[in-house]
């Protein structure tokens, strides 16, 4: 990708429309604000909650979603290494919460066709962030709470608050795909 194209930008949660408007597949962001953490097990539970005609643990509006478990915290710190996990494990879950009114995933790898089409039917983003670098984006995490389901240890639902947390749109709100612009871009060099 031409250097020109990319552009740093910097956004504030929650992630509305008029952000993902604003966001091309590229692009390298740095995030600041409330984000939630939920893994399989989570979303699993959610699932069932919202089956049940439950409410989910948090107001899912605009929300950005970080598929993530982290370790333990070090002393002084309000979380332990915090790198993404594989998102298609949550592409099953995935759909439903866009459709709810979640903005953002943020994970690593590549999702499915029915996530990419949940994402532009609701104007929504993936971003990935960088995995192995979990010691390194812990830095970016200034609280971290325990919402729910603290019996899943690891994979409990958390509230996190983060600045400057660095991803990179990898699918945008057309469905523009990073991970195969990219290859093709890659083939013609």
């Amino acid at each position: 990708m031409k250097e020109e194209e990319n552009m740093d930008k910097h956004i504030t949660t929650p992630i509305t429309e008029k952000i993902t408007a604003d966001l091309k597949a590229g692009d390298y962001v740095y995030i600041t604000g409330t984000i939630y953490v939920a893994r399989d097990a989570a979303h699993k539970r959610m699932t069932e909650a919202l089956d049940e005609g439950k409410e989910l643990p948090f107001d899912i509006k605009d929300a950005a979603i970080y598929y993530m478990g982290p370790s333990p915290a070090r002393e002084g710190r309000p979380i332990g290494s915090a790198g993404p996990t594989t998102a298609s494990r949550m592409d099953k879950y995935a759909p439903r919460l866009l459709d709810l009114g979640a903005k953002a995933m943020i994970g690593k790898g590549k999702r499915t066709q029915e996530v990419i089409d949940a994402i532009i039917r609701n104007k929504a983003v993936y971003f990935a962030a960088v995995g192995g670098a979990g010691a390194l984006l812990s830095k970016c995490i200034t609280k971290s709470e325990v919402l729910c389901y603290e019996d899943l240890g690891a994979e409990a639902i958390r509230k996190i608050e983060v600045k400057d947390f660095p991803a990179i749109v990898v699918i945008d709100k057309d469905g523009n795909n990073l991970y195969e612009t990219a290859i093709k871009e890659y083939c013609t060099i």
